[in-house]
């Protein structure tokens, strides 16, 4: 059966190597045809890369509604649309008001999230955290470690818990993917020796009700998860590498709505 048009949203991510984008399916949280993707510029400016995302938005007319609105990701702290840091992009972003150049570059009302915080809206809405009331964390472990947090489903933006001190280091140097590839340490050695530190610590601050962790090294969560001795429940991620699009895109769709101004 064809999805009503007006059920369908539009996510974009925008990632230090590539640029994709989809139309999403905002009931199951699906793709409806498969994303575009198009390598990041380089350098990645943001006059390049408002070109790349307008070249996006405009690739699915059969689709997604012309007055629909546009979320996008980006790797950065983002404050009412306004970038305040940028990480694996051109430095010229911070300062940017990214929701307003975007929405001059695709002619859509448009809302920009942390690409972590898109994560875990997806994850609350479609995966790993469906239905889970009360405090939930995600982490992705990668290069670093991303952080969202969900207080009953209500996103508190812009969280950096990857960059605690702990132990007098800065969390994600010792306890993200890199750090377990960088120090050769196998899966459990790393579980045991700086994940369950890396997690305790935040649990001791938060008290989350259950913690998702993504990121790539999410699809081997049977070879370090169980050595994990935590309170809360820890489960992998479910969307993966959709979740920032469709997160991105059911923000959008929650926050903006119908008519209006960009934001």
């Amino acid at each position: 059966m064809t999805r009503p048009i007006s059920r369908i949203g539009l996510g974009i991510d925008i990632g230090g190597s590539g640029i994709k984008g989809a139309p999403v399916d905002l009931d199951s949280g699906t793709f409806v045809v498969d994303r575009l993707k198009i390598p990041t510029p380089r350098p990645a400016t943001p006059e390049a890369v408002a070109s790349v995302v307008a070249e996006i938005a405009a690739a699915f007319p059969e689709h997604v509604a012309e007055d629909a609105p546009l979320g996008v990701t980006f790797p950065a702290v983002i404050q009412n649309g306004v970038a305040r840091s940028a990480a694996n992009v051109d430095r010229s972003w911070i300062g940017t008001d990214v929701a307003a150049l975007l929405a001059e570059a695709t002619g859509r009302r448009v809302m920009v999230i942390n690409d972590a915080d898109a994560a875990a809206v997806a994850e609350h809405r479609y995966g790993a955290a469906a239905g889970v009331d009360g405090v939930v964390l995600m982490t992705t472990l990668g290069t670093g470690i991303g952080s969202a947090l969900l207080v009953n489903g209500i996103l508190v933006p812009n969280t950096e818990f990857g960059h605690l001190e702990i132990d007098g280091y800065d969390a994600e140097t010792r306890a993200a993917s890199s750090a377990k590839e960088r120090d050769n340490l196998s899966y459990r050695e790393w579980a045991e020796q700086r994940l369950q530190r890396y997690y305790s610590v935040v649990e001791n601050l938060l008290w989350p009700d259950l913690i998702v962790v993504g990121g790539g090294v999410s699809r081997k969560s049977d070879k370090f998860l169980p050595y994990l001795r935590l309170n809360a429940p820890i489960v992998p991620a479910k969307l993966r590498n959709t979740a920032g699009i469709v997160g991105a895109a059911v923000l959008a769709a929650e926050r903006l709505g119908g008519q209006g101004a960009a934001a």
